[in-house]
């Protein structure tokens, strides 16, 4: 696994504790999400969820909806964050 990506995915892990949920525990989901989000940081200078469409600032990962998706589906949109419950 590419060094960045371990590294970006080591941060969303400590992020999602500090915060009271995980990581899904697919890590194929993890990688191929963290990927996208690094290419979109490459392409466009943020690091935009790849799994929306539109490319603003409530959509940089983590995005501004990803606590209240948690804690009413059990996961956020793209599936990166889960509840501890999952």
């Amino acid at each position: 696994m590419d060094e960045k990506i371990k590294g970006t995915i080591e941060d969303y892990e400590k992020y999602a504790q500090e915060n009271g949920f995980k990581l899904n525990p697919d890590q194929k989901i993890i990688e191929m999400l963290v990927t996208g989000l690094l290419e979109n940081e490459k392409i466009f200078g943020k690091r935009y969820c790849p799994c929306r469409v539109e490319h603003n600032d409530k959509n940089v990962c983590p995005c501004a909806y990803h606590k209240k998706e948690i804690e009413g589906q059990g996961h956020c949109h793209c599936f990166l964050f889960v509840s501890k419950e999952s």
